[in-house]
């Protein structure tokens, strides 16, 4: 499926944040892109840009296309509960970022593209799906030989920062299980959900 492809940090450096992880390049410039972006007075912005660069920044931040997210955006709407809350939710429990948040892959696009190729297993099944929403109790895993692929080995070494109250990781194994779909609190992208339903409920 199309996805976004184009440089990442000209987007982080749009939302004046390193949506995309630490980098010398966003460290380096920090200012908006462009021309003009050290110089350029901005005037206050509207409550309608506000919101939809919120948006901008959870689509960008998860990978999502615009026809993807508002899928998502609806199927959260149905739901019971916070509807923002839930949103974000969907999004944690996709399986592409659950691969990244167990620090199997070291992006979200390294994630993706695991699961493309089918490296990753959930409850002992091949899976190359990486919108499959996880579901409390379930297993992910990598393939047998795909242990050994370089990008993981490099990705597991340095994940020890990566330990997340919704999901459980045994190093041993090369799997973890999705506990349980995570509080708002424990989500630790910095993200204004109310102004995305404020978007979308227009």
């Amino acid at each position: 499926m199309a996805r976004y492809t184009g440089p990442k940090q000209k987007k982080a450096r749009a939302f004046g944040e390193a949506i995309y992880g630490p980098s010398k390049a966003f460290e380096r410039k920090k200012y908006r892109p462009g021309q003009h972006g050290q110089t350029r007075r901005r005037g206050q912005k509207s409550d309608y840009s506000n919101q939809l660069m919120e948006k901008q920044k959870a689509k960008y931040t998860y990978g999502l296309l615009e026809k993807q997210f508002r899928n998502l955006f609806s199927e959260a709407s149905r739901k019971g509960g916070v509807t923002g809350e839930v949103l974000l939710q969907l999004l944690e429990s996709r399986l592409d970022n659950t691969v990244f948040r167990l620090g199997l892959a070291r992006t979200r696009r390294q994630a993706r593209q695991l699961v493309n190729h089918r490296h990753i297993t959930v409850n002992g099944r091949l899976l190359n799906i990486p919108s499959v929403k996880l579901k409390p109790g379930d297993v992910i895993g990598v393939k047998g030989k795909s242990k050994e692929l370089e990008i993981i080995q490099d990705s597991v070494g340095k994940s020890e920062s990566r330990k997340f109250g919704w999901l459980e990781y045994n190093p041993d194994k090369f799997e973890g299980v999705f506990l349980e779909a995570p509080t708002r609190e424990q989500i630790p992208e910095n993200i204004n959900e109310q102004l995305i339903v404020e978007l979308y409920s227009k």
